[in-house]
């Protein structure tokens, strides 16, 4: 005998009835025009596409043996959910998409087959409470070390990731009392020269990511990624705040941002990865008069992530600093990124990022030019400019003619203080 479970009426379209029945399903046997049950067996037969047979009503052998019932049963409950209120079904939903991308050997996948679709991986990730990490984050790392464990803990962190301690204006371990500090080191003066002979450079050590013309109001993250350049920036600053004039009227974001005639608009991307200097600075001579701070998510921005996810700077924290240079417009941006929720400018002590909450899709506007302060925030060449926790991004979008050219190439190493591009 082979028991299966029957709903006891027919369940509406958009829900199923759990109510079960027990019924029993003969297993016939075919040959000698004989069969293995009574006469008298009071057992009902069931009748049904699935199982019924091609002559005379028995079921071949591939019929008999389908596992139709499990199917029926999946089905039974794919058919609650679909009952079930968004968050409902959301929790529900994703401890077993997280098994089915985790299980080998694709476990999971029959479940397919019978309706059930599994969270995009994309859509998960960004479930994940990344804000709430990265304060906890910042909060473990300002927990004082016993001295005997900080060589071990700092060594372990050197080894991991590369760290040049030999460039350290403090090379002695015990010296940092907790992985804030550590994070936060300083160099020795003669450990990154500013070239003087460009007119841009690096702000910071870090990996080119990317780097060219901005082109239809887009900017490249990584290649073959693109972000909006105005949903990265934000609505256009007026130009009372700015030292250039006014800008000839455009069609598009990207010719409001272009001041002077002959002028293209170019972007660079730099990546910091945990064991990188920290720190950055000002990549050119000019003057700070905006900051704009946008809070948002804490996504990892590893370039591995930024190929997977669209628009992930414009998703995640980020301080963008505008103004003007020789040139025209020039902005840096700090993005945050997963552990990276404290972003610090050090001529801005009112900013603070990655609070507790935020309202999505804001940003808070800050002017330093006000009655006493008429000319911004001046920045020479290689100044300390601020700092990130861990490691984040850095993106440079600024005018300047057309006979600019960068002195990259995408993927390379670069240092703060070396040269970006020139006239």
């Amino acid at each position: 005998m082979v028991r299966c479970y029957k709903a006891l009426s027919n369940p509406p379209p958009s829900c199923y009835n759990l109510h079960k029945v027990k019924i029993h399903v003969r297993r016939l046997r075919s040959g000698n025009g004989g069969s293995s049950s009574c006469a008298g067996d009071q057992h009902p037969q069931l009748e049904s596409p699935g199982l019924a047979g091609s002559a005379g009503g028995t079921p071949n052998r591939r019929t008999r043996f389908r596992l139709q019932f499990p199917q029926l049963a999946l089905r039974r409950r794919l058919g609650q959910l679909s009952c079930m209120s968004r968050p409902a079904l959301k929790l529900r939903s994703w401890p077993l998409t997280i098994l089915y991308y985790l299980l080998p050997f694709g476990a999971l996948k029959p479940l397919t087959r019978v309706g059930w679709r599994p969270v995009s991986r994309v859509a998960l990730y960004k479930s994940v409470p990344t804000r709430l990490l990265s304060r906890a984050w910042g909060r473990l790392n300002q927990v004082e070390l016993p001295t005997w464990l900080r060589k071990p803990v700092y060594s372990l962190y050197i080894w991991t990731f590369g760290v040049n301690m030999k460039e350290a204006a403090v090379e002695d371990l015990h010296h940092y009392r907790n992985l804030s500090e550590f994070f936060r080191r300083k160099l020795k003066p003669q450990a990154r020269p500013v070239c003087c002979v460009h007119s841009v450079i690096s702000p910071s050590d870090g990996k080119i990511l990317n780097f060219g013309q901005v082109k239809n109001c887009e900017v490249e993250q990584v290649k073959g990624v693109t972000y909006s350049l105005e949903s990265f920036l934000g609505p256009r600053v007026s130009t009372e705040e700015l030292h250039f004039s006014q800008a000839p009227p455009g069609n598009s974001f990207q010719q409001q941002l272009v001041t002077k005639e002959g002028n293209e608009l170019y972007h660079c991307v730099i990546y910091l990865a945990p064991g990188d200097y920290h720190c950055f600075h000002s990549p050119t001579d000019w003057r700070v008069s905006h900051r704009r701070h946008f809070p948002g998510s804490l996504m990892s921005v590893n370039p591995g992530v930024a190929r997977w996810i669209k628009e992930l700077f414009c998703h995640n924290e980020r301080v963008v600093l505008t103004g003007d240079w020789k040139h025209g417009f020039f902005s840096l941006t700090a993005v945050g990124a997963t552990n990276v929720g404290s972003i610090r400018i050090y001529f801005d002590q009112d900013l603070h990022t990655n609070s507790p909450s935020y309202s999505k899709g804001s940003y808070n506007d800050f002017s330093f030019i006000s009655n006493n302060n008429k000319e911004g925030i001046p920045m020479r060449k290689g100044e300390h400019l601020g700092e990130f926790n861990l490691g984040s991004t850095i993106v440079l979008i600024f005018e300047a003619p057309k006979d600019f050219k960068f002195h990259l190439k995408a993927g390379q190493k670069i240092r703060f203080g070396e040269a970006l591009g020139s006239l």
